[in-house]
């Protein structure tokens, strides 16, 4: 076993301890849907259209992504530095880049875990239909996942303590959220928000189209691409031990 597994192994050990951020992430956006879903009129055609809830499901995938990534890993990440756990692990092998794998690599899979339960429950309960492109819905998803986390991530290399990273991770939270349509649905955006929030991670609008059917445009995914890459380099770059 490896350095980066063995670090792996006992974040996953040391997050399992203190389980309220993994149940939030894996169970929050499927009781949000069923608490919208039983609102009545949700699950009727939108002016001809699909359903409301069809629609907005894809948004509670944003909501997932952007609450692992901007809520619970910067703080994380940072409180590692502010506690001096940092400085301890700066005189072991482990370097700053599989601090920072590991980290990701557990939080995607609570937001894969949070994702598929979003699915089945929907299904199950609302009758929504899964992804119609399944191969597009993966790209999108790992492309968004990547560029939020990325944020994450150099918010926490930007901090000193765990506040001063929720306030810095904060700064791209409200807007994705809001660009994602978690707090308004996206048909009642004016159609330059929606043009914007179409290229805003964690890419909305493919993770719809893939869920449609349409597929998502190819200029969308480039995008997601490009920032998920250039942030991630940014946030390896900047990351520190102290």
């Amino acid at each position: 076993m490896n350095a980066l597994t063995r670090l792996a192994a006992t974040e996953l050990k040391l997050s399992l301890r203190t389980p309220m951020w993994l149940i939030l992430g894996i169970l929050f956006p499927s009781v949000v849907l069923l608490a919208v879903g039983m609102i009545p009129g949700m699950d009727r055609p939108y002016e001809g259209g699909p359903r409301f809830i069809d629609v907005w499901a894809p948004s509670l995938i944003v909501l997932t992504v952007t609450m692992l990534g901007l809520q619970t890993m910067p703080v994380h990440l940072a409180s590692y530095r502010e506690k001096g756990i940092l400085r301890r692990l700066a005189t072991t092998p482990v370097s700053p880049a599989n601090l920072i794998i590991a980290q990701v690599a557990i939080n995607a899979m609570i937001a894969v875990a949070g994702t598929v339960l979003l699915l089945v429950v929907g299904g199950i309960v609302f009758d929504i239909p899964g992804p119609q492109d399944p191969l597009g819905f993966l790209i999108a998803f790992v492309l968004g996942t990547g560029s939020v986390f990325g944020l994450g991530v150099l918010a926490a290399a930007l901090a000193r303590t765990s506040r001063s990273a929720s306030a810095l991770a904060m700064i791209a939270y409200f807007p994705i959220m809001f660009l994602g349509g978690v707090y308004l649905p996206r048909q009642f955006m004016p159609e330059f928000v929606n043009r914007v929030g179409e290229f805003t991670p964690p890419g909305v609008q493919a993770l719809q189209d893939a869920w449609t059917g349409t597929g998502p445009q190819p200029l969308q995914l480039i995008v997601l691409a490009a920032f998920t890459a250039g942030i991630g380099f940014l946030a390896a770059r900047s990351f520190r031990w102290e």
